[in-house]
């Protein structure tokens, strides 16, 4: 339900992290996620519970797909009893980048349940069956963008703070607040017992307090397609040409799978300069900041090109 990224950052100057391993995504359960399921099922909202958890992958997926834009992609999903859980270090990328990477989110649950919404204003009939999923969605959203750490919202106000008073005050700011939510959500935990009891509030509450339940190191890797088994069979090429000046995070936008991607690069002048291959172009990354100039690609053994802007 709600997602929970290392916020550990790189500093100034410093070389970009190597890639990790390729591999699949893994996904894992938190035991409590089935125990919580079953306690829905008994209760007869077993439905609620898969809203609420479908509107959760959805909110996952958005951060995932802003990562796969800056050139990171999603290494593994959590299932926990508070939601799903989208694990990631986003060393490297600008405090811009991680607001926007943090409000990727819940802007996806914002769309969802302002689809379901249209749906229902065309098919007045739909409303019975879509009527749990857009509440779903749009909590999912709002919850999200409260200013509390490991939320969305809280990372918003990381940022926020790290930009105007440095990371050591963001770091405390945004841990007290979280808490504070954390206490909050726990007594209404308490409140929920003279009447309903609502398991959800105490997981949420031991979320916020314990800053997303240990998932802190864990990673998002650098993208870095393998075209071995589209090699095989034949892949086409696709020609992408760029000014030598247009940022590494731009072209990233162009690499598509089972395609494999060659950019000419030009001179403000419109004066041909080279051909960078895909295979060169993703060495590059191990050495080249995403804000870098694509030309730094071509002398990426210089670890001169790794600043990161604010």
């Amino acid at each position: 339900m709600f997602k929970q990224l290392s916020a550990r950052r790189r500093k100034k100057g410093a070389p970009a992290a190597k890639e990790g391993r390729q591999g699949r995504v893994t996904v894992s359960v938190h035991p409590l996620f089935f125990a919580l399921g079953a306690y829905f099922l008994l209760t007869g909202r077993f439905f609620v519970f898969l809203s609420v958890t479908a509107a959760a992958l959805l909110h996952e997926s958005g951060h995932a797909f802003y990562a796969a834009r800056i050139g990171c992609r999603l290494n593994r999903l959590r299932l926990l009893p508070c939601g799903a859980v989208a694990e990631g270090s986003i060393d490297g990328i600008s405090l811009a980048d991680e607001v926007r990477l943090a409000l990727a989110g819940p802007a996806v649950n914002a769309v969802c349940a302002a689809a379901f919404v249209a749906l229902w204003w065309l098919f007045p009939e739909t409303y019975p069956y879509t009527d749990v999923a857009c509440y779903a969605s749009a909590a999912l959203a709002a919850v999200n963008l409260l200013p509390a750490y490991p939320l969305d919202g809280g990372r918003v106000l990381w940022c926020l703070a790290a930009k105007k008073k440095g990371e050591k005050f963001a770091r405390v700011l945004s841990s007290a607040v979280g808490k504070v939510f954390g206490v909050v959500f726990l007594g209404l935990f308490a409140a929920s017992l003279f009447f309903t009891p609502n398991p959800s509030l105490l997981f949420f509450a031991l979320f916020l307090l314990l800053g997303g339940l240990g998932t802190k190191d864990c990673r998002y890797e650098r993208i870095r397609f393998d075209l071995s088994r589209e090699l095989a069979r034949g892949a086409p090429v696709r020609k992408i040409a760029l000014s030598e000046s247009v940022p590494v995070k731009r072209a990233l936008a162009f690499l598509e799978r089972g395609t494999l991607a060659e950019f000419d690069l030009f001179s403000a002048e419109g004066e041909y300069v080279c051909t960078l291959t895909q295979r060169e172009f993703c060495d590059a990354l191990a050495f080249v900041s995403i804000y870098a100039p694509i030309s730094a690609c071509l002398t990426a053994e210089n670890p001169e090109n790794t600043e990161i802007p604010e």
